[in-house]
């Protein structure tokens, strides 16, 4: 919601309304001009203090300050220009309302623009996805030596999971029970880890697996 909402004084009668309900410091009312106006409508320190200062100059409302913090109130004047245009701040909070209205509807129909728009897109995603899958399984069925390469690296892959789970294991439940972890231990495992990377990288460049 735009400043726009507040015809020209409405905002300087609505400011009078909400410091008759309680006194306020700046930050207040603008927290509840926000609450008021669902959310829509959050105005500026620079929009609000100087519209303060000119009802305090009208002798409309009063400040004091505490500290670094300045509260305004209304004051006699103030309630009997209030009580004077009650029709007119009847006319404010109504106008306030259909504002909602209107900005709650628009914001619901773009939430469902966006919505069938994404689920178009998802749709979309999702037959490109199948169409890749696939493409993806007839050229694995068209390459049986490419196939049988990836079936031998899941084996490789849960062979390799398999030791990892194993030595962790051990070793860590030799650790709880209180045996010692010579660094010696764990030299060498790095070392037979290292081998072992070393004759994998060998064999795969072997003129037999080109």
């Amino acid at each position: 919601m735009s400043p726009a909402v507040f015809s020209h004084g409405d905002l300087r009668l609505y400011l009078l309304s909400l410091l008759n309900e309680a006194p306020q410091h700046g930050y207040g009312i603008i927290q509840a001009l926000t609450d008021r106006t669902g959310g829509t409508y959050t105005p500026s320190a620079g929009t609000i203090y100087p519209r303060l200062a000119k009802l305090e100059e009208e002798g409309l409302v009063s400040k004091t300050v505490d500290g670094r913090t300045t509260i305004y109130a209304i004051t006699n004047a103030g309630r009997a220009e209030l009580a004077a245009r009650q029709e007119d701040l009847v006319g404010i909070e109504e106008g306030l309302a259909d504002s909602i209205r209107l900005i709650a509807t628009e914001v619901r129909q773009s939430v469902q623009e966006a919505m069938r728009s994404l689920r178009a897109d998802l749709a979309t995603a999702a037959q490109e996805e199948k169409k890749s899958a696939k493409a993806h399984a007839r050229a694995e069925s068209d390459n049986p030596e490419r196939a049988s390469g990836r079936e031998q690296v899941h084996r490789a892959e849960a062979a390799i999971n398999a030791f990892r789970a194993r030595v962790r294991t051990d070793l860590r439940t030799h650790v709880a029970r209180g045996g010692s972890l010579p660094a010696s231990v764990v030299t060498d495992l790095e070392r037979a880890l290292d081998d072992a990377a070393h004759a994998v990288t060998r064999a795969l460049a072997s003129p037999s697996q080109q």
